[in-house]
Parts: C-alpha cells; structure tokens; sequence
C-alpha cells in the first residue's frame, strides 16, 4: 500500500463529515478545530501528520523484522532459477525478476562518517548529495544554522570495508548562499590550473538572494592537503535568480555550462566568458546536456519541456525551439536516457513520464510519486532497470524501468517534515570500479546504506 493514501483510506472507513474527523479506533466523530490550537491540537494537519507518521513507523518495523512482501507472488531466489533451468524464462525475464528481488531485500545500515576535522562530521543536515561519474565520490550540499549552505566531500572508498565508514572533507570557504542545483563538471582546457589536465571540477549554483551566481570549484579544495596549496575557486559569474545548471560533455560545446534562469536560458563558456541567451515564458527548473550532440533539455515552471541546439544564434524573430513537450504542472525534474530517444520527466502533480523523443508522445508513467511544489530529482539507474524518486512525503519509491512496476517503497528513518527530504545516490559500483552495490540515503545529519546484492 502506498503510505501517501493512508488518509484516503482511513476515511473510507465512515462517511466524511465536514467539520468532523472520523477516529477509527474510538469509533467516533470529533471536531476539527481551523488552524493550530496548542490545548486542543485536533486539526486537519496534525490528524494527517499523525496517521502518516503511525503508517512510517510500522513500515521502519516491518523493514527491521524483514517482513516486507515482494510486490510479485512466487518472487523468491530458488522459484526463479528453477524457472530459469526449466526454460521458462527468458534472459531478459530473469535478469528483470533477479534484480526486483535484490531490491526488496536491501537492508538499511548507518554510515559512520570520518573527517580530518572532528567539527564537520554530523554538525549540519544534509540537503543534497550528487555523486561524481565514477561514483567514487559524493559532492554533499549542508545547511548551516544561520543560514545558507556548506559543502563538503566524501569519499566513498570506506565503503568496502566491513566498518562501513567513509571520509568527509569540507570547504569552510562558502558559506554564505544558499544552493539550489548542483551538477559535476570536468574542464579539460590547459589553461586550467591544475597538474592534471582532465581533473574533475564542480559546476555549483548557488543563490541566496538577487543578483545569484554561478560558480565552477575544483575538487582539490576538499582535501586534506595544506590548505595553503589549494587553489581558489575557478569562476563565478554574478546572474539572476537561478534554478538549475547543467554541464555540457559533448566536444562541439566544450567547457560550456548552462543556468536556468527566470524566464531565459543563458549558456556561458567558463574559458572564454562568452555568454549565449535565449529567452523563454517561463522559468527554467531543470535542464540537462545530450552527449551525442550539443543539445540542452530544459523543463519548465509552465510544464513545457523543450531542447536547444546550443550551435545556433539566438536571432529575434527565430524559432529555436526543437522538441517541444508538455506536462500539465511545473516540470522539476527530467534525465536523458542512455540512447538519447527517450526522456524521463517528473511535476510537481506528483507525475512521472517517459516521453519518447522521436514521436514527442508520453510511452510510460510511474505511479506513486508524491510532489505538490518541491524540487525534487529523479535517478534512473539503466544497467540494472531501475527508477528512484523520493517523494515530498519523504518516502523513496523504486520503479522497474520497462513495465512501471513500483517495487519497494522505503520510509524515512527520520519523522516526515520539510526539511528532512532524504537525498539519494544509486549505483552498482559505490566506491569506484571495486566498489558495493547500492542505495546511499542522506537525511538530517545521518548517511544510510542500502546494500544491494
């Protein structure tokens, strides 16, 4: 069952009176009293804050006791292989099956977290986690108490061990802005700084208040080097109120990067400073670079999606517009798959589609996702089939790519609020090529890990 339905459902029970809650336990009506009351708190809020923290609860139980039920009948380790022996499944049925199965198994256990600096471990709540291609390492955003953000990296090589403890190193240099997107970047001019040509930097979007920047750090000031030898901070170019910020990997843009702004897209060189604008109806909350060519994906507030071939001039009076998508709510989140045909996009109506790029025609939708204005991520995991998205409610849902089959829906450790929104990392290899398979969970001042095996 679907945590997020559990007031529908308890209100199936009696009919609904305005005015009135139905208490299934009492069997009884009360008064629903507006707003907030300190001496008798019986409010709308407060009875569905309740009932939703009752259904995580034993959901955490239920996750401890290893009595969660497969989403399939029959999905168990021996019936598939048996079935497989027999010739009764195919390879691509198997292999499906095999990982729907690991994924109901993961079992969650607490990360300790090192640092050089005994004051950086566990002192802030995580806001948000990327993990850098290789997946050796996790570029961590952390609110500060008196406003804005720290960043701070961890290095997940620990993660092998049976300890499993992993290093984090922090950047005490800005902490001012608060960030609202971040992505990985890698500069490969020689004009850079640095000994090794293809070192990979950060591509970081930070606002606090207008005018915002964007700034490009590189990963050697998080290390526990002297901090002498570090160098500053590659670039910042000062812009409006942003949103979002993608890098470009594709040669015919190289060293480009991309902010979604307020009503505009601008696309900026970080080696030459040339700046590209094309302007748009709306703003521009998600954005993502293809690889195969040099075109830029952008979502929007209004729920247009719509791509950008970064070669041409913005000219008045020009279409530049390519694909064109549309999504009946503010677009938060969109991933280019592996193949470049196909488009995964998520709203904030809790919707989660798979467009395909060559027909602009909606193939799949995930059901379940819960989202009514954050800005929340998707993860799509192709090698092993898999769609993660955590939730407003602060649950984290995992789909089967082909079919849109909801596998496992995993409760926060932490009581559900708004700002204890777990952040996740998903990947085969967490620690490099000979790392541990599965999910990372950032949540207040705590990292989890999900095996998956």
């Amino acid at each position: 069952e679907d945590p997020s339905s559990s007031s529908s459902a308890q209100n199936s029970v009696a009919p609904e009176l305005p005015g009135f809650y139905y208490d299934p336990e009492k069997n009884r009506y009360f008064r629903l009293l507006p707003g907030h009351n300190n001496h008798n708190p019986l409010t709308k809020d407060s009875i569905q804050h309740k009932a939703m923290e009752c259904k995580r609860l034993r959901l955490l139980e239920e996750e401890e006791k290893q009595n969660r039920k497969t989403t399939r009948a029959g999905l168990n380790s021996s019936v598939l292989l048996q079935k497989r022996q027999l010739g009764l499944l195919s390879s691509t049925s198997y292999c499906r099956l095999v990982h729907e199965l690991k994924v109901n198994c993961m079992q969650r256990r607490k990360i300790e977290i090192h640092s050089p600096d005994s004051s950086v471990a566990g002192t802030n709540n995580f806001k948000i986690i990327v993990a850098d291609v290789a997946c050796e390492r996790i570029f961590t955003v952390n609110d500060v108490e008196h406003g804005g953000c720290k960043y701070g990296i961890i290095n997940l090589s620990g993660l092998g061990k049976e300890s499993l403890t992993v290093e984090m190193y922090d950047n005490l240099y800005f902490t001012n802005r608060k960030v609202n997107s971040v992505c990985w970047a890698s500069l490969t001019h020689p004009d850079s700084h640095f000994s090794l040509t293809h070192s990979i930097k950060l591509c970081l979007m930070g606002i606090a208040e207008t005018p915002g920047c964007a700034s490009l750090l590189p990963a050697s000031l998080f290390s526990s080097t002297n901090p002498g030898d570090r160098p500053g901070m590659l670039c910042s170019f000062k812009i409006s109120t942003a949103w979002s910020c993608a890098w470009c990997l594709n040669p015919q843009a190289d060293n480009c990067f991309s902010t979604g702004l307020t009503r505009r897209v601008l696309v900026t060189n970080v080696v030459t400073g040339h700046r590209q604008t094309f302007g748009t109806n709306s703003d521009v909350l998600a954005q993502q670079f293809a690889t195969q060519t040099p075109v830029l994906y952008n979502g929007c507030r209004s729920g247009e999606i719509f791509s950008i071939d970064v070669r041409q001039r913005n000219r008045k009076g020009q279409s530049w517009k390519a694909t064109r998508l549309f999504h009946g709510s503010a677009v938060t989140s969109i991933h280019l798959m592996e193949a470049e045909h196909y488009l995964m996009a998520a709203d904030m109506a809790g919707k989660i589609k798979l467009w395909d790029l060559r027909t602009a025609k909606c193939v799949k939708q995930y059901k379940g996702h819960h989202n009514e204005y954050a800005l929340l991520p998707l993860h799509v995991n192709e090698e092993e089939g898999l769609l993660i998205a955590v939730g407003q409610d602060c649950y984290t849902r995992i789909w089967n790519l082909q079919d849109a089959h909801l596998l496992r829906t995993i409760p926060s450790p932490h009581p559900s609020s708004k700002d204890a929104i777990p952040s996740v990392v998903f990947s085969s290899r967490l620690g490099g090529s000979r790392g541990v398979p599965g999910l990372l969970m950032a949540v207040k001042q705590d990292l989890y890990h999900f095996s998956y095996n």
